[in-house]
């Protein structure tokens, strides 16, 4: 075994993992419950406006930090830097826990449940055997041979994951874009447009409050744009080409959101976009357009982001745990590197296994939901850490330095929507701060070990 990775990911390569990893399911179905919350076509646009500006800007932000610390391991690293190794472990810790594997688990899980529109004995209600309480159906079958299958495939090495990554993340964006053009053309319809933006709705402090908490969602449709940052050690040029990766990859995908919602509003009345079927809003809208076979067109268009963003985080994910095991903070072997595929293998199936066990455990997207509030922390964290890293690093180039507008702006709207979910949405909030604090002593514990 070696300890190298190679740096073989072009530019390119880069911005497919940006874009790939952050169009999942989302934005086919968060849309529907933000609807339902502001209870207006305006509000919903104003929504994704604010969580793209959010985005990008976290984005811009995190450009600096990326131009100057090329490892792998991205926001662990940056935070073991800046800060100290327990606050980047409790980081690691709950990435691994659930932040990226539940987020994986719940993509998979996506991708059979729509496959299973297409191929009706893969489904939920299909069950295989049972034991007392625990159900194995097909659906769960199908979502853990993709998430095998796809660590598989990385495992093989960086190429194969990469051109996967580059094949769906291509056809992905091109389905979006097909989406858009197809709803204007055949689907839009200015006066439901025009009715859904101009509905009445009182504007004040509590309507700011409710977008505050409403605008989550929309967020984590997108939260994933600092996979890129995860995977640096194999980028060339990377203090370059991660950078340009985030803007270009953030820019791509905040205006393919924001498009694919105006087709939204400006087809489907907003009331059918509140009540949409399973709250998949994409579905109801390619209905309207193409009918009966709107819901098999939807069905491969999610398939393909699911599979596509799975295969981007389980490359990427997979680099964090080997970093922290490399920094003795996590189990040794999860450190070795295969020597004829440069990819660590063991962090990979160690990855992979947490992955199905979440599947069969079933309350993955619980878990999902009580972390949002500690990652939007961490990014939170993280982001400070930039005028952190200025006062410790002052030598640095200063030609990689971003504009204080865009951290500072960041720092404001992020710290006020959890001070908004920490008082209208407990349940987001405390439940997050156990499974991250749950991680402490954890830490001493791998310290004692390492010692």
């Amino acid at each position: 075994m070696t300890d190298d990775l190679k740096r073989t990911l072009s530019l390119p390569d880069a911005i497919s993992i940006v874009a790939g990893s952050m169009i999942g399911c989302g934005i086919f179905i968060v849309s529907s419950d933000i609807a339902r919350q502001v209870n207006s076509g305006l509000l919903l646009i104003l929504i994704w406006c604010i969580a793209g500006f959010i985005t990008l800007c976290g984005g811009l932000s995190l450009c600096e930090l990326a131009a100057n610390i090329t490892d792998e391991g991205g926001q662990y690293v940056y935070l073991k830097k800046i800060f100290n190794e327990q606050i980047a472990f409790l980081y690691g810790w709950t990435l691994f826990l659930v932040i990226q594997t539940g987020t994986i688990a719940a993509v998979c899980v996506a991708f059979a449940k729509f496959f299973g529109i297409i191929a009706p004995v893969i489904s939920s209600n299909n069950i295989l055997f049972n034991i007392g309480v625990f159900n194995f159906s097909t659906q769960q079958l199908f979502s853990i041979l993709t998430v095998i299958f796809l660590s598989y495939i990385n495992s093989r090495g960086i190429k194969y994951g990469v051109i996967t990554q580059n094949i769906f993340t291509v056809t992905k964006v091109l389905s979006l874009a097909a989406l858009v053009i197809a709803g204007l053309i055949f689907g839009f319809n200015f006066q439901i447009l025009y009715n859904n933006l101009t509905m009445p709705f009182e504007f004040g402090f509590s309507t700011v409050n409710t977008i505050a908490v409403a605008i989550v969602g929309a967020l984590f449709a997108s939260i994933t744009w600092n996979n890129i940052t995860f995977i640096a050690g194999e980028v060339k040029n990377p203090k370059k080409s991660i950078p340009r990766a985030l803007i270009y990859g953030v820019i791509l995908v905040v205006s393919l959101y924001l498009l694919i919602n105006m087709i939204y509003i400006g087809v489907l009345p907003l009331e059918e976009i509140k009540n949409a079927p399973q709250d998949i809003v994409a579905a109801r809208t390619v209905q309207e357009i193409f009918g009966t076979i709107g819901k098999d067109i939807i069905a491969v268009i999610i398939m393909i982001s699911a599979f596509g963003c799975a295969n981007g985080m389980i490359l990427t994910g997979s680099r964090v745990y080997y970093k922290m095991a490399k920094d003795r903070a996590f189990f040794r072997p999860l450190a070795a590197i295969n020597r004829k595929t440069k990819v660590p293998v063991n962090s990979l199936w160690a990855q992979c296994i947490w992955i199905c066990i979440l599947i069969l455990w079933g309350n993955y997207s619980e878990l999902l939901d009580f972390v949002i509030y500690a990652s939007l922390i961490f990014y939170i964290i993280v982001t400070a850490g930039v005028f952190v890293y200025r006062k410790k690093y002052p030598q640095n180039a200063v030609s990689s330095r971003i504009n204080n507008f865009f951290p500072v702006t960041f720092l404001i709207l992020a710290t006020y929507i959890v001070i908004c979910l920490s008082i209208y949405k407990p349940l987001y909030t405390i439940p997050g701060l156990i499974i991250t604090i749950a991680g402490i002593p954890v830490f001493y514990f791998w310290k004692r070990v390492s010692k």
